[in-house]
């Protein structure tokens, strides 16, 4: 009898957690948006309808610049908030897709999950072949679970994920894509000192195992989806996404009123160019011209290509003084840089024409924004070229 009601219960633990997984499992298919798909990983990891854990990490393997980089941390500062947010959840009965649904409304403001915690994550880095002794590298490197209990964590006190979590004991787990590692998931149970078991452990692997197919799934799509958006020859944002990026980032400006600048840029004589030399040599210093326009521009600017030979530059959170400054610096920057055979032109240098207009004096449209410093620009080519107007 006592051996039945053994089975039994194994039989509904096993029930219980086969059915986690598979609401976790069609979580995750509902989106193909990586940070959704982070945040439901992690949802899974930590709600009491999942695995139940207090904290969680997500890292992500970045093989280009060979980094783990932190992306998300779901989990309560103190016991305090700890209790406050469980609360609210039973409160209100919610189960995994009301998070999700939450956290995906929440997308609607600038400022969705923005903990301390989260932006801590955030801004952990570190090379994936570290030597001192980085649990992150060694989980990498290994691509196996790492539990770490309060007698073993001791020696590893000096990494930065035990420094900051301040935890008797957590678990790293990989996670997998085709028999290689994409990410590492990090937890903990800081608040409740729940020690973590081995069925915990072997759900979280199960999990992870999901969770590295979703994450390669979404990074393939969000990599279509930026290479439709890209002009294939200078790899700026193309004409079509140039429109969509305008009226998105007008919109902000209109609501934290704040004033936004449209740069449009023109090479002098391309034709000159491109006539003497052929396409080949046009197309080449198009794409230095790129080269030279993404890496001086600002990190939140948007460098687009309008089309042939002129470029449009999305300045947010710019009025006309500081766009003309950035425009000239731009302009100066360009006339230096040496390009090939541009002695063959009439100032014999390559140069370019700017014409700057500013939400909200110069229209409150993406057309008429368009139209302005389309105007100026020509200015710039009446004045004799090589000058920025507006």
């Amino acid at each position: 009898m006592e051996e039945i009601t053994k089975l039994k219960n194994e039989l509904e633990r096993t029930k219980t957690e086969l059915g986690i997984l598979h609401e976790i499992s069609n979580a995750m298919r509902t989106t193909l948006k990586l940070d959704e798909i982070l945040y439901i990983i992690l949802t899974g990891v930590t709600a009491h309808i999942g695995l139940g854990f207090n904290r969680a990490l997500l890292f992500l393997i970045n093989e280009k610049e060979q980094l783990i980089e932190g992306k998300m941390g779901i989990g309560p500062e103190t016991g305090e908030e700890a209790n406050r947010i469980w609360s609210q959840i039973e409160g209100e009965n919610m189960d995994l897709y009301d998070l999700i649904s939450a956290y995906k409304d929440s997308s609607k403001t600038e400022n969705r999950f923005e903990s301390g915690f989260n932006k801590q994550v955030q801004h952990m880095k570190t090379l994936i072949h570290d030597t001192n002794k980085n649990l992150l590298s060694l989980v990498a490197q290994e691509e196996m679970p790492l539990h770490l209990t309060e007698e073993t964590i001791a020696n590893y006190k000096n990494t930065p994920i035990v420094q900051m979590l301040k935890s008797e004991e957590l678990v790293l787990i990989p996670l997998k894509a085709k028999d290689k590692i994409n990410g590492i998931i990090v937890a903990d149970n800081f608040i409740t000192r729940e020690p973590i078991t081995k069925d915990d452990i072997r759900m979280l692997t199960m999990l992870a195992n999901q969770a590295g197919l979703a994450i390669e799934n979404s990074q393939l799509y969000e990599k279509t989806v930026m290479m439709a958006h890209l002009d294939s020859l200078t790899e700026l944002w193309n004409h079509g996404y140039f429109q969509y990026l305008l009226n998105t980032e007008l919109e902000k400006s209109r609501t934290t009123q704040t004033p936004l600048s449209l740069l449009m840029l023109d090479i002098d004589y391309f034709k000159v160019y491109n006539d003497a030399l052929g396409h080949q040599s046009g197309d080449k210093a198009l794409k230095e011209l790129a080269i030279l326009l993404k890496n001086q521009s600002r990190k939140m600017d948007f460098v687009c290509r309008y089309g042939g030979e002129e470029f449009a530059i999305i300045l947010p959170q710019t009025d006309k003084k500081e766009a003309l400054l950035i425009a000239e610096r731009l302009r100066m920057d360009i006339e230096k840089y040496v390009f090939v055979h541009e002695e063959i032109l009439p100032n014999k240098k390559l140069t370019v024409s700017l014409g700057i207009a500013t939400f909200p004096e110069d229209g409150l449209l993406p057309t008429e924004l368009i139209t302005a410093s389309d105007k100026f620009l020509y200015q710039a080519k009446n004045k004799g070229r090589n000058k920025t107007c507006c």
